[in-house]
């Protein structure tokens, strides 16, 4: 388990991290979302005891990770994978790792093999190419098999079957009943593979609830109607209070369920083509809510003028 109470990172009279409080569980895997420069990886280097709080605390399993005698048995983190020695094999690379931390050497080449590099051990790691680094950067957090394990952007580089594998891998190590902790801005993943949400923004939680509740609370959804007496349709749909939008050939409708709407229509001699419950993304709802919060906008470019 990972707590922290009123936690706070300041810089000069920059706040990073404003004073929150979060608990991830055992048994879920838990995403931890924020824009670019909402406090995410100071969060996650305080976790780690690579950054000090200003104030407040934050406990793994109810101590400092920096007390820890033997701080990969406590937690596994990647935080940057390409954080090697690049003339160092990685099978050297992890040999030293547990040399360091009392695990096993055995543990090495399971690891190893779990992450899908054990033909490649003998290699330098400067030759790996952005997926294989992610990978040997994976079996670093997993070597001394931790019960709690942090993950900060863990597809990165990694291929379609590399993503899938890392999403499975989550959900596993869940299911052991350990604490996952996953940062991404991959938002299609995140809806895959994350059970909880923690959303930061400028320093500050702004969610910290289920997957399921979270897209309750933040997702548009709306019923798409396409009907061959739209006009007719559309004019019954305005006189009952519903909110409706015309888009092209379909109607949007809120305030009411697809079933709702179908019989309604069907009752008043109506015909419908379509009736589809339709509900934004992950992306969507995330966007949404980090609206005020985003640190950095970038500008659409302006169009090219024929000459």
């Amino acid at each position: 388990m990972i707590r922290a109470q009123a936690l706070t990172k300041t810089y000069g009279d920059r706040t990073a991290v404003n004073g929150i409080d979060f608990t991830v569980e055992p048994g879920r895997v838990t995403g931890f979302l924020g824009p670019n420069g909402a406090g995410k990886s100071t969060t996650m280097r305080m976790i780690l005891g690579l950054d000090a709080p200003t104030r407040g605390t934050v406990t793994v399993n109810g101590h400092r990770y920096g007390s820890s005698p033997a701080p990969l048995r406590e937690i596994g983190a990647l935080l940057e994978a390409h954080a090697i020695h690049p003339g160092r094999s990685a099978r050297d690379h992890l040999r030293w790792m547990a040399a360091s931390n009392g695990i096993r050497t055995t543990r090495v080449g399971e690891v190893l093999e779990q992450v899908g590099l054990d033909t490649v051990a003998g290699q330098r790691a400067g030759r790996f190419s952005l997926g294989m680094g992610q990978r040997l950067g994976i079996a670093s957090a997993l070597l001394g098999d931790p019960p709690v394990v942090v993950l900060d952007e863990p597809v990165n580089g990694l291929d379609p079957e590399g993503i899938r594998w890392v999403r499975q891998l989550a959900r596993q190590l869940a299911d052991e009943g350990r604490t996952v902790f996953v940062s991404s801005h991959l938002m299609s993943e995140m809806a895959l593979m994350a059970d909880h949400l923690i959303v930061i923004g400028r320093g500050t939680i702004l969610a910290d609830c289920s997957m399921q509740q979270f897209m309750t609370d933040h997702a548009a959804s709306y019923v798409r109607v396409k009907a061959p007496q739209s006009t007719d349709v559309e004019s019954l749909l305005v006189g009952r209070g519903l909110e409706v939008n015309r888009v092209d050939d379909e109607i949007r409708v809120q305030g009411l369920d697809a079933a709702a709407i179908g019989e309604l229509v069907g009752s008043n001699g109506l015909l419908l083509h379509e009736l589809t419950l339709v509900r934004s993304s992950l992306e969507d709802a995330f966007m949404a809510l980090t609206a005020d919060s985003v640190e950095y906008h970038a500008e659409a470019q302006p169009k090219a003028v024929a000459a």
